[in-house]
């Protein structure tokens, strides 16, 4: 299955046409305002894509754009081009994430990683012994039919307990959510396009995790964190670049934290407070867990404020914005990020910051990249297209090429 939805760029069947063969399932919640200018037809359901022309080159003509080709974003089995391969389990992504698809999510066009979620299907729930009710992958997508899906409701207790980075319970009268757009400081948009609201609760937009409420998130829908991806050149002692063996390509290395809460290495991100400009958060996760800014003293804090903001405001590019498959996801709230690469060309800026852990690291160091790498949620993912915008090193296989 994939959804068929049209594009600014004129990608997608025309108004009111469809590929012949093509049949689009209705059984698919609506979201509305997904009928785009221009006239151009756009579904918020599911077609299932049968005809002549979703064989061979027209499929791949149409995907590549999209940098889809290679790509899983639900895991689940299609037949779609006559290819059993999960790049094309597409059956619970929404016209909306078609449309507002960012370059930014698709560096490569050629070989992009599974994007489904897997590790939000992960028992026991973190933090708890709360086993997620079992979910088929098969029956992962929304638009597939399951009477039986039976989910198990948790919300931590220290959620419950009404901190001020958490929503209250959906059934408080007090609290009228506005899903779907900036909601006074909080933004409840999601950088997917438009997720469905069921019975008063944000729909996950990728599919069933076998658990409903919020788990250890804060709001109900998305979550937004921002993820720095500080980077440098692998240098000998001479100070010249260390290429890999077998590839020649020149290694990077970038900034990893070891994770209090589970022990795995990632990127030193965090959550975007209510109202908090993007950077700002990148700027300020960094400096707290990679560089302990908060046991600093005053006289320390101003001395890496500027040392910070010398390695912050020089170029930079947006890596990844979207659903990050998270541990913590559920059924009502996920995880999405703005991953974006800070790359100290020369190292000079890095070498004057000494890094030491902080806040939620308990461990703090420059990590070689390659392909070998095991990193919290996807981190892995946008760690690879670091490497491919800076041709450097990532494994050894070059992977299967592009071809039409």
């Amino acid at each position: 299955m994939a959804v068929l939805a049209a594009d600014a760029a004129g990608f997608g069947p025309a108004a009111g046409s469809r590929p012949a063969g093509a049949r689009c399932s209705a059984a698919a919640p609506q979201v509305p305002g997904l009928r785009g200018a221009g006239g151009r037809w756009v579904h918020a359901g599911v077609a299932e894509l049968e005809g002549p022309f979703w064989k061979g080159r027209a499929l791949r003509r149409l995907l590549r754009p999209f940098g889809l080709l290679g790509c899983s974003l639900s895991g689940l089995p299609c037949a779609a081009a006559g290819i059993r391969s999960p790049f094309l389990s597409c059956s619970n992504l929404s016209a909306a994430r078609w449309s507002h698809l960012h370059p930014a999510n698709m560096l490569s066009s050629c070989k992009v990683d599974r994007l489904y979620h897997s590790k939000a299907l992960t028992s026991p729930y973190p933090g708890s012994r709360v086993e997620r009710s079992r979910v088929p992958e098969d029956k992962v997508g929304w638009l597939t039919q399951w009477e039986d899906y039976n989910p198990v409701e948790y919300t931590a207790a220290a959620v419950l307990a009404g901190p001020k980075w958490a929503d209250p319970q959906i059934n408080d009268k007090n609290f009228s959510p506005k899903f779907n757009e900036r909601d006074g400081e909080v933004e409840r948009t999601s950088r997917n396009g438009l997720y469905v609201v069921e019975n008063g609760r944000p729909r996950n937009p990728t599919g069933r995790t076998g658990l409903t409420g919020r788990g250890l998130l804060g709001r109900w829908g998305p979550n937004h964190a921002a993820d720095p991806i500080v980077t440098r050149w692998k240098r000998d002692g001479s100070g010249n670049k260390i290429a890999h063996p077998v590839t020649g390509k020149n290694i990077l290395q970038f900034v990893a934290i070891k994770r209090r809460d589970c022990g795995e290495w990632a990127i030193p991100g965090g959550m975007v407070d209510p109202g908090e400009k993007i950077s700002a958060t990148l700027k300020r996760e960094f400096g707290e867990e990679a560089l302990n800014s908060l046991q600093k003293s005053p006289e320390e804090k101003a001395s890496l404020e500027k040392q910070l903001q010398r390695l912050f405001s020089q170029e930079h590019f947006v890596v990844y914005r979207g659903y990050v498959d998270d541990p913590r996801n559920t059924d009502n709230a996920w995880m999405e990020t703005e991953a974006v690469n800070y790359h100290d060309e020369t190292g000079e800026t890095m070498d004057n910051l000494p890094l030491e852990a902080g806040d939620d690291a308990g461990m703090v160091k420059w990590v070689d990249i390659s392909e070998k790498l095991k990193l919290y949620a996807n981190h892995s993912y946008f760690i690879k297209l670091v490497t491919e915008k800076r041709g450097a090193h990532w494994g050894e296989d070059p992977g299967p090429q592009c071809r039409d």
